[in-house]
C-alpha cells in the first residue's frame, strides 16, 4: 500500500512538472486545454479539469492573446456626423452610397490594416488600401483616393459616404 501511494505521489509530482515546464515553454500562453492536450502528445493522459486544478494550486495563469482590435473611442462620438444611412445598405444608382471600414490582419510580423471602399449599387470594391498603421492618410484617404480614381464622380450628383465610427 505505502509503495503504491509513493508510485501515485511521484507521478503526480512528474506531471506538475511537466504542466509547469509545457506553461513556461508556452510563455505563459497555454491553459488548461492546450496543456492537457501537450501532455497527451507525450503520452501522459490526464484530464483538462485535473491540469486546471494543478494550474490553480501553482497560482499560474496564461495570457490570454486578445483578438479584438479596440478602434472606437466613445469620448468623441458626440461629435460624429449623424448617420444618415441607418442600416439601409442599398442604392439605387451608381455612384450614390459608397461605405467604408477597416478590418485588422494578424500577422507574424504585427498588424496589418485594409481598407475597402464599396459602391452599394452594385457591391463592387471601388477602392482599397493595405497599411501598417491606423493613421487616416495610409488607410481611408488612400482607400477612398483610389475609389475616386477607379469610378470618378460626375458632377453636381450627391454621394453619401458612410463608415462606421471607428478610427
Amino acid at each position: 500500500m505505502k509503495q503504491n501511494q509513493d508510485q501515485l505521489a511521484q507521478r503526480k509530482a512528474l506531471i506538475i512538472s511537466e504542466i509547469i515546464r509545457i506553461y513556461h515553454w508556452s510563455q505563459c500562453r497555454y491553459g488548461s486545454p492546450r496543456i492537457a492536450k501537450e501532455l497527451d502528445s507525450i503520452g501522459i493522459k490526464v484530464s483538462r479539469k485535473f491540469v486546471g486544478q494543478i494550474i490553480k494550486e501553482n497560482h499560474l495563469r496564461s495570457i490570454a492573446k486578445s483578438k479584438y482590435k479596440k478602434t472606437t473611442n466613445p469620448s468623441r462620438c458626440d461629435s460624429l456626423p449623424e448617420n444618415r444611412l441607418e442600416q439601409i445598405f442599398k442604392a439605387a444608382r451608381r455612384n450614390e452610397i459608397w461605405v467604408s471600414d477597416i478590418t485588422y490582419i494578424e500577422t507574424g510580423e504585427g498588424w496589418l490594416y485594409l481598407t475597402v471602399v464599396i459602391d452599394l449599387f452594385d457591391r463592387k470594391v471601388m477602392g482599397w488600401s493595405i497599411s501598417e498603421t491606423m493613421r487616416a492618410k495610409d488607410s481611408s484617404i488612400a482607400s477612398l483616393t483610389k475609389a475616386l480614381l477607379n469610378r470618378p464622380l460626375q458632377h453636381n450628383k450627391e454621394l453619401l459616404f458612410h463608415s462606421d465610427r471607428g478610427i
